[in-house]
């Protein structure tokens, strides 16, 4: 079982689009019996509260399913639940690294390290750029999802 979190300031747009989109692309390819997919919160503004409206509106209109949940903050006892965690901007991976200390096991990178750039995906919270964040998150997560298959299979 592959183990990831999305972590993002509030956990209701940004880091819920990426749990959602991944979950999708698992189970289009028939292994999310094979994943594990959570997101979390850096921050305790919207702890309690559902996915963003923008979110949920541009998960529709890309015909990906999501379900109600609530945004829940990150804790030390994170680090030992998940293989991959998955911050959004340098701001996100700074707070990660306070909550949770060292990280010995290198488990800790953006999200867009694996489309290729060392690069934030932009909050739509602020920007109320949908559109953009969801191809940055598209591209994180099937970037994420082609090396870990890679992993799997042993190819470099």
């Amino acid at each position: 079982m592959t183990k990831i979190c999305f972590v993002c300031h509030g956990n209701i747009c940004r880091s819920t689009m990426a749990e959602f989109v991944m979950k999708d692309l698992v189970k289009k390819e028939g292994l999310e019996n094979q994943f594990y997919i959570q997101s979390r919160a850096t921050h305790r503004d919207e702890l309690g509260a559902d996915t963003h409206w923008g979110t949920r509106e541009k998960l529709d209109q890309e015909g990906i399913p999501y379900s109600k949940r609530k945004a829940t903050l990150m804790t030390k006892e994170d680090y030992g639940q998940y293989d991959y965690i998955l911050g959004m901007d340098e701001e996100n991976i700074r707070y990660i690294d306070s909550i949770i200390g060292d990280d010995p096991e290198h488990k800790v990178h953006m999200l867009m390290d694996y489309a290729g750039e060392h690069r934030r995906i932009n909050d739509p919270w602020y920007t109320g750029n949908f559109d953009d964040t969801f191809r940055d998150v598209m591209r994180g997560c099937k970037g994420l999802f082609k090396n870990i298959i890679k992993k799997r299979n042993n190819i470099k």
